[in-house]
């Protein structure tokens, strides 16, 4: 079997107050909350997933809201950057977006041919939107309650990789089936170094951009957790484990995730990444029409919903007020 991945299938940082991480990324930034669960490691914390109207692969954000863990930074051997696709001709609706509702973004910068408008959540945590051209085969579904579909969030775009020493994650990377496709000197953080892009076979999440740093990093709010890439299916999961195991890692036996299927290694520069079926998927457990709306317990956690809700901070899913009055 040919081993190569579409692209990145979801991004998984940790945050501080659930509240506040819901109001941004659903309100402010307009994605759809289509599953809340918890840490299927640590119950007693959030699970939540930002995606597209129907929880496309390549289109979800998730978060652990550790609430009592300190503010991170980011550094070597970590996701530095993630990136999400907006349509061309968007930035400026953006930037006025981001005035009324306070949030900080960094002048836009140009970035292989592409330009990055920087900005961060509420945590400190790095984020950019790419403008970028649909192409007529879009496979992803905006969410319009409060973003138009004209400027809505379309998936990922590319997240960038902080490393030491970058050769044997990108002799890694070729293995995986990504292709080098540029390099250009980086803009901002670290001036003077080269950025180097590797592209996947898809449409969506298909860029991983490595950039040398010697930067130390440490875990906590406004930092990656891990970065998942689509394996679709289980066959073609083990494959990819297979070449990963050959280049001298150790990945994880594959893990049901409820909603996919998992394998986990750290890779040589340290990052952790993980890989991710496209099944079952979220509507496997919720109808497409009422993704997000109550808190999903995953297998044997059902059992326990009395337990876990108690330690829960509770929330509210925020609502437009065209979704009120529609009630």
């Amino acid at each position: 079997m040919t081993v190569s991945t579409p692209g990145i299938h979801h991004v998984t940082c940790i945050a501080g107050d659930p509240q506040r991480n819901i109001d941004f990324w659903v309100e402010t930034l307009g994605l759809r909350l289509v599953k809340r669960s918890v840490n299927q490691d640590d119950p007693g914390t959030y699970h939540f997933f930002f995606a597209d109207a129907e929880g496309t692969p390549g289109t979800s954000m998730t978060f652990f809201p550790w609430e009592g863990m300190r503010q991170g930074k980011v550094g070597s051997g970590q996701v530095a950057r993630t990136a999400f696709r907006v349509p061309e001709g968007s930035l400026d609706y953006w930037e006025d977006r981001f005035d009324e509702y306070g949030v900080d973004y960094e002048d836009r910068v140009e970035r292989f041919g592409e330009t990055v408008l920087p900005f961060s959540d509420p945590d400190g945590l790095p984020v950019e939107l790419v403008a970028v051209e649909l192409p007529e085969d879009e496979p992803t579904v905006p969410w319009t309650e409060f973003v138009p579909e004209e400027y809505a969030i379309r998936g990922f775009h590319s997240v960038t990789l902080w490393l030491a020493d970058a050769q044997r994650t990108e002799e890694l990377l070729g293995e995986m089936g990504l292709e080098e496709v540029g390099t250009e000197e980086a803009e901002g953080d670290t001036p003077g170094d080269e950025r180097t892009r590797f592209a996947a076979s898809g449409p969506v999440g298909t860029y991983i951009d490595v950039l040398p740093t010697i930067q130390g990093g440490r875990q906590g709010h406004g930092v990656v957790h891990h970065v998942a890439f689509q394996t679709p299916t289980d066959e073609e999961q083990m494959a990819m484990r297979d070449v990963i195991q050959s280049d001298g890692l150790r990945p994880t036996q594959q893990i049901d995730r409820h909603w996919f299927r998992s394998v986990y290694v750290r890779e040589h520069g340290g990052v952790l990444f993980e890989l991710a079926t496209s099944g079952p998927g979220y509507t496997s457990d919720e109808p497409l029409g009422e993704l997000g709306e109550r808190l999903v317990l995953p297998g044997e956690f059902e059992n326990r919903r009395e337990e876990i809700e108690a330690q829960l901070t509770e929330i509210t899913v925020p609502r437009s007020e065209s979704a009120e009055a529609d009630d």
